[in-house]
């Protein structure tokens, strides 16, 4: 099991951000009574928790991503590593890991440091 799986606590991240369930969970596309079920211990599919992270943990706003993002994303891994590395460290230095709601900056480094690691989904951040 990954960290991200261990750490993530819906119930948790939602009371920091001060939303009820309705709020919190129709942003990301779920109806209040299945975030319900989640918070209480049913399992969330993938894409659900790939949602909760990126709207709820990482404050993306999902309407300003489009695909060319991805592309440009790729297209510098792939043809400047180094470039990328050096402008993903420059942005992550700007977002410290402590703001991160229901999860403790330890955790979010582990998070990250998975990611790293190749097993992050998306990275709109670069």
């Amino acid at each position: 099991m990954k960290i991200f799986d261990r750490v993530l606590n819906p119930r948790e991240i939602r009371r920091r951000l001060g939303l009820n369930q309705e709020q919190f969970w129709t942003q990301i596309g779920v109806t209040q009574s299945g975030g319900s079920r989640y918070e209480s211990g049913r399992e969330m599919p993938k894409p659900v928790r790939e949602l909760l992270r990126l709207v709820h943990v990482e404050q993306i706003d999902l309407s300003e991503v489009k695909r060319v993002d991805f592309e440009i994303i790729k297209y510098l891994k792939d043809s400047h590593p180094d470039l990328y590395r050096s402008l993903r460290r420059a942005v992550r230095s700007r977002h410290r890991p402590d703001t991160v709601p229901g999860l403790e900056p330890s955790e979010v480094e582990e998070i990250e440091a998975e990611g790293a690691n190749g097993d992050e989904a998306v990275e709109p951040r670069a």
